[in-house]
């Protein structure tokens, strides 16, 4: 049985969307922060770590890990800490174009599987009433870039470039592909 090295409720409704028997067993895995780092090598090494961490106590067994960050002129936007953070994140947002990367860590033993998924995502102009509004209902507050496209902020975006299930957190074609690739019965 596959093992989600994640507590998100996003990733467990996407893996059950698949129709994919799994357990759960969130990571321990102290996040790097994302500082000075390249956004790619960052959310891999983020998914290896979690991956591997939970990997260490399920000899034999797949584990699957993931982490998703957004990217906005060069900056990686983690999940904000503040609702001050929140609203600099969404205002950096507002009218432009950004990146949703997901690193995603297939591990068993010593045999691991990464794939980096970028999806590019367009906002429109938001104001500042809507950007406080959100920022209230307190979806943001545990979302890479302050925003979940699988809630209010939907009605942000004005388009996408990619994987619509990479924006939530976790790439269901790429990862379905690694677990075939792996044979992992799915």
């Amino acid at each position: 049985m596959l093992i989600l090295a994640s507590g998100s409720p996003r990733r467990r409704e996407l893996l059950t969307q698949m129709g994919i028997a799994y357990m759960v067993n969130p990571s321990n895995y102290r996040e790097e922060s994302p500082k000075k780092k390249e956004p790619e090598k960052f959310v891999q090494l983020q998914a290896v770590g979690k991956a591997c961490d939970v990997a260490a106590k399920y000899p034999g067994q797949w584990v699957l890990g993931a982490d998703t960050i957004v990217v906005a002129d060069k900056t990686i936007l983690g999940k904000p800490h503040s609702k001050k953070e929140a609203s600099a994140m969404l205002h950096a947002l507002s009218d432009t174009k950004h990146s949703v990367l997901t690193g995603v860590a297939l591990v068993r033993d010593s045999e691991i599987h990464t794939k980096v998924v970028e999806t590019k995502v367009w906002f429109r102009r938001l104001s500042d009433s809507e950007i406080d509004s959100y920022i209230e209902s307190g979806e943001p507050m545990d979302k890479a870039g302050a925003y979940g496209i699988q809630g209010h902020a939907a009605s942000f975006v004005d388009k996408i470039n990619g994987s619509y299930t990479n924006v939530v957190g976790l790439p269901l074609s790429q990862v379905c592909k690694m677990l075939r690739k792996a044979k992992v019965d799915i």
